[in-house]
């Protein structure tokens, strides 16, 4: 199983810092954003990890972060999102043939966790085919993707709703078998020109392949000024994916 981090888009919500810098390099508390979820999927036993990048600053990456030897590894791997604003699903599909047709761990290059997902990993390793996606309540589903819930499965996830159907949210983890480079492959952009990871889900769902865990702990993201200030408040106090 390989670890993917998704880490271009443009940072346009945490501009003017982004006008000189890619928004995951920006500080959380006491170490650059990018850190969190390259210690996350460490700690969760993956060691073949790359990381998809995009815009002006790509070369601060390798700069920082080298061939990772900082969080014990070997080596990192690197690919290159032209545009910087086609969506996460766009971006995921840079990562097909560093996949090998193997399972990823998707981690999004602003999500910041407090514990690790080192027994969720362990049990999708173990699931066979589909995905599997990490759900955390919040106080503002409607920022997000939103799953549809009956007993144990999701049924749907909306992207942003209005109206959410559910206090949870699909947070920015998630596990894919190799069909998912088919799934994108089939996607169409949505009405925001991108082409969405919710699609991606909503396929697996099509398929009676998704499963979900709920994530224990406090999960915030990084992408907007509010949330980067939450983002470093909390590691401020309680520390993160133990960093």
């Amino acid at each position: 199983m390989k670890g993917v981090i998704l880490a271009g888009g443009l940072g346009s919500r945490l501009l003017p810092m982004t006008k000189v810098t890619n928004k995951h390099l920006l500080p959380v508390y006491d170490k650059p954003m990018i850190f969190y979820p390259i210690q996350c999927l460490v700690n969760a036993g993956l060691t073949d990890i790359m990381l998809v990048t995009g815009g002006n600053f790509a070369g601060d990456f390798l700069q920082l972060l080298g061939n990772g030897k900082d969080f014990g590894l070997k080596e990192l791997h690197y690919t290159y999102q032209e545009g910087g604003n086609a969506g996460i699903a766009d971006a995921l599909r840079l990562a097909e043939d560093f996949a090998e047709g193997e399972k990823v761990v998707v981690v999004l290059g602003d999500n910041i966790i407090e514990n690790n997902i080192q027994r969720a990993v362990a049990e999708y390793s173990q699931q066979g085919e589909g995905a599997k996606v990490m759900l955390k309540e919040v106080p503002d589903p409607q920022r997000f993707g939103v799953p549809e819930i009956e007993g144990d499965r999701i049924i749907n996830i909306e992207e942003k709703p209005q109206a959410p159907k559910s206090n949870y949210a699909v947070i920015g983890i998630y596990m894919y078998d190799s069909m998912v480079f088919d799934f994108i492959k089939a996607q169409k952009p949505s009405d925001r020109g991108e082409l969405e990871i919710t699609d991606v889900n909503n396929s697996y769902i099509k398929n009676g392949g998704l499963k979900y865990e709920v994530l224990q702990g406090w999960w915030t993201d990084a992408g907007t000024i509010e949330s980067l200030y939450r983002a470093t408040q909390l590691v401020a106090k309680t520390g993160a994916n133990n960093m």
